[in-house]
């Protein structure tokens, strides 16, 4: 597809998607709906709260899959308020203590859909604190790369079943020799509107930083970054325009009694074999085959043409506080389990050091749950050496509702994360990597204080 063709198509995308975010109101709503924390102590209690949620339909937040709901774990659930009081009655005559996380769902998501002055006219006035809807994040993407040619390059990666393109930044130095790559992806549920914040931010921190920090600048020398800042954009686009709460992708199944894949258990790694449903209303149905979704087979051709020169393959999602290794689908250890368990470690202790946030390190058959399908765990097995899932905030606080004061703080202990596991690439692979990682990255967050600055104004 031609350069012309793909900005034709592009504008095309945003002028539709503005009609339709203008013309459509969020349809559904969850008015008087609470996310319940619940703590099952016995197995009848485990037992009973499955019931509840496959005869009420309930949105089980966590764990991620019924399966995975066992005494002593704790469960957040959206119950709506129509089941409210009939279930809270039912938990304490079964004395299964629970607690209110989210009082009132639509009321959280209400605050984030405010109309807020924006700026259009340049790339300095871009607001990194607030979400943006698919639409803005176009329009960002051809800023980035006019404003910032010498380091980027924007590529088409493929279309989405709703024929929208997909893009991902290349970012880099120029360099004569032959680099190797870091893989970020955010978006890929469509909920998790902090994991597309964040993208955009880390871009905007390797582009303003790249001159004062010592371990992006020799990152950048020696490596490129591919980041997709929305994979699924179909999904992302339907959260903003009819379901704050939808999860998957939109592509039409059983004559279209029921749309979408959970486009994180579509991937060539034990496809739908633990931790992911056949069923397609479910939030985890995994496709009618592994990589049957255009969104996942698009990442998939890309990432394998490149498998050989990527060092590290990051996604970054919400929520849960969790650097993730593989496997979801085995208890087996992959290969090099003990450093990326390590790196992953110190990744935590910068996060810990950054806010004060604890994040839990470990594969994700241990620390979260049996899943099989993702992305993570298919880039560990094409070779890649180092494979994270990042779950960004909260711990269920607010969940998938993230308000945007958060946004900040999120990013930046995220940022110094992610960073951590730069500068180890750095100093394993290459000549004269910067080894002053606390004396530039703590010090020099000169991005983040920039922005935090310009904000407390207004």
């Amino acid at each position: 597809m031609t350069a012309f063709k793909l900005k034709i198509l592009h504008y095309v995308t945003v002028i539709l998607f503005f009609l339709a975010y203008k013309t459509v109101a969020i349809q559904i709503h969850y008015k008087g709906d609470q996310v319940l924390s619940i703590i099952p102590e016995t197995p009848s209690h485990a037992m009973y709260i499955k019931e509840i949620c496959n005869d009420v339909q309930l949105d089980l937040w966590k764990p991620g899959y019924l399966e995975d709901l066992y005494p002593g774990r704790e469960v957040h659930i959206r119950v709506p308020s129509s089941h409210l009081h009939d279930i809270k009655q039912n938990l304490l005559q079964k004395k299964i203590s629970f607690s209110v996380l989210i009082d009132d769902v639509q009321k959280l998501i209400d605050e984030q859909f405010v109309v807020k002055p924006k700026d259009k006219r340049s790339l300095t006035s871009f607001q990194y604190t607030i979400y943006h809807p698919m639409n803005e994040i176009y329009d960002w993407m051809d800023k980035i790369k006019e404003t910032h040619k010498e380091l980027v390059s924007l590529h088409y990666l493929g279309s989405t079943y709703e024929t929208r393109p997909i893009y991902y930044f290349k970012i880099g130095l120029p360099s004569n020799k032959k680099k190797k790559i870091i893989w970020m992806d955010c978006g890929i549920h469509a909920r998790e509107w902090i994991s597309v914040a964040y993208c955009q931010w880390f871009i905007g921190e390797l582009l303003h930083n790249h001159n004062y920090n010592n371990v992006i600048k020799k990152a950048l020398e020696n490596m490129d970054f591919y980041i997709v800042p929305v994979l699924n954009i179909d999904g992302f686009v339907y959260s903003w325009t009819t379901d704050r709460l939808w999860r998957k992708s939109r592509s039409p199944h059983e004559n279209g009694t029921c749309h979408g894949v959970d486009l994180n258990r579509n991937f060539h790694s034990k496809w739908c074999t633990i931790g992911a449903s056949k069923d397609c209303s479910s939030n985890t149905f995994c496709g009618t085959g592994p990589a049957s979704e255009p969104e996942v087979h698009a990442l998939s051709q890309l990432v394998s043409s490149y498998k050989s020169d990527i060092l590290c393959f990051l996604t970054m999602h919400s929520y849960g506080q969790l650097i993730l290794l593989p496997y979801g689908y085995t208890k087996d250890p992959s290969i090099n389990h003990a450093e990326k368990l390590s790196v992953g470690e110190i990744a935590a202790s910068k996060i810990a050091e950054t806010h004060g946030a604890h994040y839990r390190v470990g594969s994700a058959s241990n620390i979260l749950y049996f899943n099989s399908g993702s992305s993570r765990d298919w880039a560990t097995d094409l070779g890649i050496p180092f494979s994270y899932t990042f779950e960004l905030r909260d711990n269920g606080t607010y969940g998938f509702v993230l308000p945007e004061d958060q946004i900040q703080p999120t990013c930046e202990e995220a940022t110094a994360a992610v960073l951590s596991i730069v500068n180890y690439l750095n100093e394993k692979h290459f000549n004269g990597a910067s080894s002053g990682f606390s004396d530039t990255v703590w010090i020099n967050l000169s991005f983040s204080i920039v922005i935090g600055t310009y904000y407390s104004l207004y």
